[in-house]
């Protein structure tokens, strides 16, 4: 199997069946052998077609008699697929969009139905001004009109933009930007309209890599040299001093200069400010209390000069392996690993220095990563989450000594995650109180707030969005 297009299929059909869009997409590129331009147009057409899937869904139920979710699934995954290279893909030419996607239909069960898929996304195509007199279409078997020429890229002759959209501002901007509407609802009560479509826009861009250095074996510099020396750009991100953001493609990670030397790991820009705001010293005891896949434990131990103790908590041994060969290939000697879900750890009452508590969350912050987080979350698996980070927060709060420091960090932008949980904290805990930046200019200073937490807002910084705030114990408490 050699089809891209049907390579994408495939994988797609997986999703719809539950499974997780890089899973399904891992899964099937690891089964054909294409080459890279292939690989790369399979994984743009499988995040893209689940990522903008309510937009899709839209465009059939606008052209076609029957809705969406009455269509049969697999063909209204190819339907999805035609629509998403017409809608975003400008290097692909609109014939071959609708040329391939009818000939899917044909080899996955729908040969009677080729005409009706040809008539439905030339029907789009018309209204668009992107092709002349294009044949009948809309219902089932609807007619042809194979044989109409078709401009040469969809998109550059888009005169009117075919979607039809709601007035009411949150159900247009979840159907023209493919959200639910709640995660817009959620966003224009912090942001307001202009803002939340930007947010939107950023969230619906392809991810950057971010790479953090490993200052214990190299310098920024070094690191700078030897990807310039394989023809990969970089540039620096600002307030971070060991980030380096890749610009373009870059293959395989693991066949980069450095990887296997220990030189640098992947980790993202805002993740990176977590452990500086947590800020640990040589010699301290840390408690990371979520600590898998390890990213922001290595850190830790980077910015300790890899002198102290670092215990790496986290309930899922399969993820702590992870983060044990991520530790051994940066060369890190002061991480202990504990298994165990930390709301019932006893055994590290007053122990610590400093605690950072990841929180598990929804992930609103890193959308852009995860093709289908958008459509897994719901409004009761953040509540159900709420109450899973203030059960954390509040035991793992013991962990800490007197004047010691406590950060919380979330990768979601929902209050109910984030300033709520450290609200109703402080209130039953007296002892405890926001530590905002001091004299002490730390990198996430520059993202701070009135009231003392930091928070990234991706289209405003070009970073996953996050939240974070530091916390200290007060030396009179017990």
């Amino acid at each position: 199997m050699t089809n891209p297009r049907q390579v994408a299929f495939i994988a797609l059909r997986d999703v719809h069946k539950g499974a997780y869009a890089d899973v399904a997409l891992d899964k099937v590129l690891q089964k054909v052998n294409l080459p890279d331009r292939d690989r790369g147009l399979v994984t743009e057409l499988v995040y893209g077609s689940v990522r903008r899937q309510r937009t899709l869904d839209t465009l059939i139920d606008q052209f076609a008699k029957k809705k969406s979710h009455q269509q049969p699934q697999d063909l209204r995954t190819i339907l999805h697929l035609g629509f998403y290279q017409l809608r975003y893909q400008e290097r692909i030419p609109a014939s071959a969009a609708v040329n391939t996607t009818v000939q899917l239909a044909k080899e996955n069960g729908f040969s009677g139905l080729t005409g009706f898929v040809n008539g439905l996304l030339r029907q789009y195509l018309r209204k668009a001004g992107g092709a002349g007199g294009a044949g009948g279409a809309g219902g089932a078997g609807g007619a042809g009109g194979e044989n109409t020429p078709l401009s040469p890229s969809s998109h550059s002759s888009l005169h009117t933009d075919p979607l039809q959209l709601p007035e009411n501002p949150v159900e247009r901007l979840g159907i023209l930007h493919s959200f639910p509407d709640w995660i817009i609802q959620v966003w224009l009560e912090q942001l307001g309209l202009t803002e939340t479509e930007q947010l939107c826009e950023w969230m619906n861009q392809s991810p950057t890599i971010d790479l953090r250095i490993n200052p214990l074996c190299t310098s920024i510099e070094e690191v700078e040299a030897a990807l310039q020396s394989v023809g990969l750009l970089v540039r620096r991100i600002p307030n971070l001093p060991q980030a380096l953001r890749f610009i373009g493609n870059t293959g395989s990670i693991q066949k980069l200069p450095g990887f296997r030397e220990g030189w640098w790991t992947v980790q993202d820009a805002s993740a990176q400010l977590v452990s500086h705001l947590l800020d640990p010293q040589p010699g301290e005891v840390v408690i990371d209390v979520c600590a898998a896949p390890g990213g922001k434990t290595t850190h830790i131990a980077e910015l300790m000069a890899d002198n102290g103790k670092i215990w790496a908590c986290d309930r899922t041994a399969s993820r702590l392996r992870k983060l044990q060969e991520n530790s051994q290939r940066l060369n890190l000697q002061s991480i202990q690993i504990y298994t165990g879900d930390s709301r019932h750890c006893n055994q590290f009452q007053n122990t610590a220095d400093r605690v950072l508590l990841d929180a598990p969350c929804s992930g609103l912050g890193t959308m852009h990563r995860h093709a289908d987080a958008r459509w897994r979350q719901t409004p009761e698996s953040v509540r159900e989450l709420s109450v899973l980070q203030k059960e954390l927060l509040t035991h793992t709060s013991t962990f800490v000594k007197a004047g010691g420091v406590l950060v919380y960090a979330t990768c979601t932008l929902h209050p109910a995650e984030n300033e709520e949980v450290i609200s109703a904290f402080l209130a039953d805990s007296p002892h405890w109180q926001i530590e905002p930046p001091s004299g002490v200019e730390l990198p996430a200073s520059a993202y701070s707030t009135p009231q003392g937490w930091f928070k990234v807002w991706p289209h405003r910084q070009d970073m996953d969005g996050f939240f974070m705030v530091r916390l200290r114990k007060t030396n009179n408490s017990e």
